[in-house]
């Protein structure tokens, strides 16, 4: 039974529910579950794992609730089989028995959250309503992210086509290049942001607050890359103007809007860190620079910040699968890349761009020992 504190809400009128599957072998809690849930979201069940695998493999849940002690095969198993059907829905686990290696097994494993049995409703609900948000941010990333893969390919065959040489069609392919990832973003929250107005009149002053989050990030996004078509635009008629910029707060600026926040990116080191350039300029570094490293497979990347006399030094530092030599040589030449949707812009555009505002660019790279790129750039004097 489950923990009364609290009652199942009721349900979104003129709005589908999101679907959750419950999974767990007892009866009795798993129609607790159900039943307290029923309210806000369309609830399916299974008693054992196989059948959870099977459901999951004919529909698409926007989370999953299943218990870790079951027969036959047990939930830190089935949530393994589980990512390898659907690597985007969030699954909350429980135990009656649970200790705190279970916990950090299923969390490793691919869990989301960890709730101990029996649950409090008010917690559950709160817990599967805020899980089944982060799957469909998941998915629509996903989506966005197939659709720039795309276009990506499109440009790399150009590339192979045409002369990259001639500044103008390159430059335009740089472009579209870098409009990629803010555009997935625009799209992205766009698509929540119409999903929580959907709800928003019976939603409290929390979903608001959501919403009003997420029409400023697609407006931060729209702003970036209005400013990518505008510099395309003006680029053979004026140069850009640089002011005084902080290249922290546009490293955490493009970590939050670009990448979502990822947590795999860190900022450390000094708490400010004062160039002149162009903010939106220094976005596309920054911008390639951590999406290279992303896409390497890196789990932890440090930007740090240092300051040495009147030299501001940025690295950013991976742990991803790293380059051998011949590797490095090609991507600083540019036109080239390991991925298959790649262009092999994103490094030459880097060097390019430091070079602009007077820094230097290096990149020290080895197989399984990740990348490091180095930046020194003018300290800007005050006034």
């Amino acid at each position: 039974m489950l923990t009364q504190k609290s009652t199942a809400l009721a349900p979104t009128e003129g709005t589908e529910k999101p679907p959750v599957l419950v999974v767990d072998d007892e009866y009795g809690p798993r129609e607790s579950i159900a039943f307290s849930l029923s309210g806000e979201f369309s609830v399916d069940t299974a008693e054992r794992a196989k059948e959870a695998l099977g459901k999951l493999k004919l529909r698409q849940y926007s989370a999953v609730v299943m218990d870790i002690r079951m027969p036959e095969m047990d939930g830190i198993r089935a949530l393994e089989e589980l990512r390898k059907i659907d690597p985007y829905v969030s699954v909350i686990m429980l135990t009656g028995y649970g200790t705190l290696q279970t916990a950090q097994q299923a969390m490793v494993n691919g869990a989301n959250q960890y709730l101990r049995k029996p649950p409090d409703i008010a917690e559950l609900v709160e817990s599967v309503r805020k899980q089944t948000q982060a799957t469909r941010l998941r998915r629509t990333q996903a989506q966005a992210a197939a659709e720039a893969q795309g276009m990506n390919e499109t440009l790399r065959r150009e590339i192979e086509q045409n002369e990259p040489q001639i500044w103008q069609a390159r430059a335009s392919v740089e472009l579209v290049h870098d409009l990629n990832n803010p555009l997935t973003v625009v799209i992205g929250y766009a698509a929540l942001v119409a999903d929580e107005a959907a709800v928003l009149a019976r939603r409290d002053p929390e979903a608001a607050r959501k919403v009003i989050e997420y029409a400023t990030m697609v407006e931060k996004a729209a702003e970036y890359c209005h400013h990518l078509s505008e510099n395309w635009r003006h680029a053979s008629k004026q140069a850009l103007e640089f002011q005084r910029v902080d290249l922290v707060k546009i490293a955490k600026e493009v970590r939050d809007v670009i990448f979502f926040g990822n947590a795999a990116i860190e900022c450390i080191g000094l708490d400010e860190a004062w160039v002149r350039g162009s903010k939106f300029e220094l976005m596309r570094v920054l911008q390639n620079l951590f999406k290279n490293s992303l896409e390497a497979g890196t789990t932890r990347l440090m930007a740090s910040f240092t300051r040495q006399g009147d030299q501001l030094e940025m690295t950013i530092a991976d742990n991803g699968a790293g380059m051998d030599p011949d590797r490095v040589k090609k991507a600083l030449h540019g036109g080239y890349s390991s991925k298959a949707t790649g262009t092999g812009l994103g490094l030459s555009i880097c060097r390019h761009l430091a070079g602009t505002h007077g820094a230097t660019f290096s990149l020290e790279s080895a197989l399984g020992k990740g990348t490091t790129v180095r930046l020194v750039f003018p300290v800007a004097s005050q006034g």
